[in-house]
C-alpha cells in the first residue's frame, strides 16, 4: 500500500523581499537539513525574515534562516539560526556567484516549501534593492489591485 501524500502544503514566504527588492531571476534549491529541522519545517515553524545567501568556496549558504527547535527533539536538537547549505548545480552556482559580486545585487530567499516528494526547497532570487519611490509605486499598485478585487466581488 502506497503512502498517502499530505494534503496541507507548507509554504513559508518572505513577504518583505518583493517589497524591498526588485526580483530579477529565481532559482529553486534543495536544503541540507538535520532530522529535527525538517520536522519543524513540516510543522511550519520557520521564518525567512532577515535571511540572505552567500557564495563561499563554490558553495551557496543561507544565513540567518530561523527554524524553531523541534519540541520533541532531545539532545539531538539543532541550533535555530545555523548556516544551511543549498544544493544547486555548478552552472547555477556560477551564475549566483557572478551576480553576488556585482555592485547593487544580492541573493534573497523568497520562499521555503515542501515539494510533492516531501523534500524542503528554497526559492532564491537575484535581487536589486528598490529606491523609496519604487516602494511607493509598489504600494500604489497593491492598493489598485485590492480595489479592483473589491469591485469585482460585489
Amino acid at each position: 500500500m502506497a503512502k498517502e501524500k499530505p494534503t496541507n502544503q507548507i509554504t513559508i514566504k518572505n513577504k518583505r523581499a518583493s517589497f524591498d527588492y526588485e526580483l530579477l531571476e529565481t532559482f529553486t534549491a534543495g536544503l541540507v537539513l538535520t532530522g529535527t529541522e525538517i520536522k519543524s519545517i513540516r510543522l511550519g515553524k520557520a521564518s525567512l525574515v532577515d535571511t540572505f545567501a552567500i557564495v563561499e568556496r563554490g558553495e551557496v549558504w543561507v544565513k540567518n534562516m530561523y527554524v524553531a527547535e523541534y519540541f520533541f527533539g532531545t539532545y539531538n536538537n539543532h541550533a535555530p539560526r545555523r548556516d544551511r547549505k543549498l544544493l544547486l548545480n555548478r552552472k547555477e552556482i556560477r551564475r549566483l556567484q557572478t551576480a553576488a559580486k556585482d555592485r547593487g545585487f544580492t541573493l534573497v530567499p523568497t520562499r521555503l516549501f515542501i515539494n510533492e516528494r516531501g523534500l524542503a526547497k528554497l526559492v532564491l532570487a537575484i535581487a536589486r534593492g528598490k529606491k523609496e519611490y519604487d516602494k511607493r509605486q509598489s504600494i500604489r499598485e497593491r492598493d489598485d489591485r485590492r480595489e479592483m478585487d473589491r469591485m469585482f466581488k460585489k
